[in-house]
């Protein structure tokens, strides 16, 4: 392969390292990084649930303040044909 990296030049990589920094180092280097992955994970989750909710909180306040306003019309709707039918 011109250019690129073999399969054995990754082999040869790794051989390296397990060498320079032992198998036990290596293995807590993956545990932390797994931990910070998960974590990462964890985070971006609780960030889209919490939007959600405010979301969802919104549109409720859209259709309370809604209502609000179609009860105040139908409220002076029944006003005003009150005052017709005593004229």
């Amino acid at each position: 392969m011109l250019g690129g990296i073999s399969i054995w030049q990754l082999l040869i990589v790794l051989g390296i390292i397990i060498l320079i920094f032992g198998t036990k180092k290596l293995r807590n280097v993956g545990t932390d990084l797994g931990g910070a992955v998960k974590g990462f994970k964890q985070a971006m989750s609780e960030e889209e649930k919490a939007e959600k909710k405010k979301e969802e909180a919104e549109a409720q306040a859209r259709v309370d303040h809604k209502e609000e306003t179609n009860t105040y019309d139908v409220q002076a709707e029944r006003k005003s044909e009150e005052q017709e039918e005593r004229k």
